[in-house]
């Protein structure tokens, strides 16, 4: 058994230094759009990745390719706009922003 895992059922800290994960409500705006793509059968997979620096939302077309695009969130942004990010699979950033639903909801998925 892996002692670092942990459940995690309501995450929503005051004191954003132990901030390590993507919040309640930001994992909900991710899985809603991930479950409309999934319905309209242009993504087909998720993965997970995290780090000391970053946590990202991997979207995959197809289980053995690279992901097609990475929902990520800094811990440490040197700048406001880049707390989330859409980068593909290289780590290009096509999009960033403060706010994660904004940045979504104003992402054309289909011509990205």
């Amino acid at each position: 058994m892996n002692k670092n895992l942990k459940l995690v059922i309501n995450n929503e800290v005051e004191d954003k230094k132990y901030n390590s994960f993507f919040e309640k409500k930001e994992l909900k705006i991710i899985l809603n759009l991930y479950a409309k793509m999934v319905s309209e059968g242009s993504w087909k997979d998720y993965g997970l990745a995290i780090s000391s620096k970053q946590v990202g939302f991997s979207v995959f077309k197809n289980s053995s390719e690279n992901a097609m695009y990475k929902i990520c969130k800094n811990f440490r942004p040197k700048n406001k706009n880049f707390k989330y990010l859409i980068t593909d699979f290289k780590g290009v950033i096509y999009k960033n922003s403060d706010n994660l639903e904004k940045l979504l909801n104003s992402t054309n998925w289909k011509n990205l």
